[in-house]
């Protein structure tokens, strides 16, 4: 008899399998959902796709979905310190054995086609979250949108987060393009929750051409700051209860709001509840964004990995009282660093770059080289590993800076672990 697999022999295995780490496309996914029983993740879902602030506004949506009393599971990628985070069922990351059965029913409808390990474990979330009995599932896009695994659901709603330029490789140069790549989750007559303040025109034209009913920020709702935390305006309902918004960065007043009025949409009767549905989206927290783990010095750990992620940093750094800040960096070599390090330049004190390894990493070296270009006069140095870039800036701050970490989940998680592992 074969000895089961445990969790960690199934990942061994689909990352095994497939030679490619993307290939897009939905006719092998389907075709394997299909010989499944296409099951479907929960009885209504929400799919959330767009370049920034996805998984803000899925936990957004869970909050406030599971304040109502509503049974909520998520789906979201990468995770960030175990795989478990990608399937969330009420609030709890799923657990060994129930990820275990869903990779083995994908296994027993394989048949032979050959699936990428993220598309063979976006099938498996999808068997796992069929067998909660839930009432909502929340599902990320992970790459793009019209093309990526996730969309061979149909969904009841739709949100786009703001759009910006990210995986041009595989969604083309410009926001138009990856704004029409990302409409992709759109159906006809569906309804499509926009949090981004200027959506490109292809996302617009797109809308159109389905019937489609946007409901955009600035249009149809809006959240700006007030006394007392954001105030929050849904233009089809009557709301007056501010938002205390517990996730740091002023760009997620609009990734919660769109969370929001997503919840307005499933379930109207949220405006009679107001305070409940507010309290738990404002307290909505979630790992690697902007996340301080350590004080004095202040460490600031963000999975911020493209130059619209530097510009929320950006905005940070103006408004922090901060003697210096260092910045121990570490991204995947297909980032644009270069553009990183552009929006940055004069807010950073000194860089310290981090190698990452894997077929899509580089050194630490050649970030250096990168981040030097469009760093100014600020010094750049590079380490073998993040944790030796951080353990070098935490020598080098003093009480009263900031050391901020980020450039991919991958350093965001080896951050956390070196800070754990440390006491610190």
């Amino acid at each position: 008899m074969t000895k089961p697999l445990s969790l960690n022999d199934w990942l061994e295995r689909i990352q095994a399998r497939h030679p490619a780490a993307i290939e897009l496309g939905l006719e092998r996914c389907a075709d394997v959902w299909s010989r499944m029983g296409r099951p479907r993740p929960a009885p209504r879902v929400i799919t959330v796709a767009g370049t920034n602030g996805k998984g803000s506004t899925v936990a957004g949506i869970e909050a406030g979905l599971s304040a109502l009393g509503r049974r909520v599971g998520c789906y979201t990628s990468p995770h960030l310190l175990e795989y478990n985070e990608r399937v969330r069922i009420q609030g709890q990351s799923a657990t060994d054995q129930q990820l275990v059965d869903g990779f083995e029913s994908v296994e027993r409808a394989l048949g032979e086609t050959s699936l990428t390990y993220f598309e063979f474990g976006t099938l498996a979330a999808f068997a796992t979250l069929a067998a909660q009995e839930l009432d909502y599932a929340v599902l990320e896009v992970g790459l793009g949108g019209r093309l990526d695994a996730v969309n061979i659901v149909d969904a009841d709603l739709a949100v786009i987060t703001r759009i910006g330029l990210d995986h041009q490789d595989y969604l083309g140069d410009s926001r138009e393009q990856i704004g029409r790549e990302k409409a992709g989750i759109m159906r006809p007559g569906q309804t499509v929750v926009v949090s981004d303040r200027q959506p490109p025109e292809s996302v617009l034209a797109h809308a159109e051409a389905l019937e489609v009913k946007l409901i955009s920020i600035g249009d149809d709702f809006d959240v700006a700051p007030a006394e007392q935390g954001a105030s929050f305006e849904y233009f089809y309902a009557d709301w007056s209860t501010p938002l205390q918004i517990a996730l740091a960065g002023r760009h997620q007043g609009d990734n919660l709001a769109g969370a929001l009025t997503a919840v307005l949409l499933a379930e109207p009767e949220a405006a009679q509840a107001p305070e409940a549905v507010a309290r738990a989206i404002g307290e909505t927290r979630i790992r690697g964004r902007m996340e301080q783990v350590r004080a004095a010095p202040m460490v600031i750990v963000d999975v911020g990995h493209n130059p619209m992620a530097a510009e929320v940093i950006h905005d940070y750094l103006c408004r922090a009282e901060h003697a210096r800040c260092h910045a121990v960096v570490g991204m995947l070599a297909d980032k644009d660093a270069e553009g990183v390090a552009a929006v940055l330049a004069g807010r950073v004190s000194r860089w310290y770059c981090g190698g990452l390894k894997g077929e899509r990493g580089q050194s630490g070296v050649q970030l250096a080289a990168r981040i030097a270009t469009e760093a100014g006069k600020a010094p750049v140095e590079s380490f073998d590993t993040v944790s030796d870039a951080l353990a070098q800036a935490l020598t080098q701050a003093s009480a009263d800076d900031l050391v901020l970490v980020f450039g991919s989940f991958y350093t965001a998680a080896e951050a956390i672990s070196h800070l754990q592992g440390a006491n610190c």
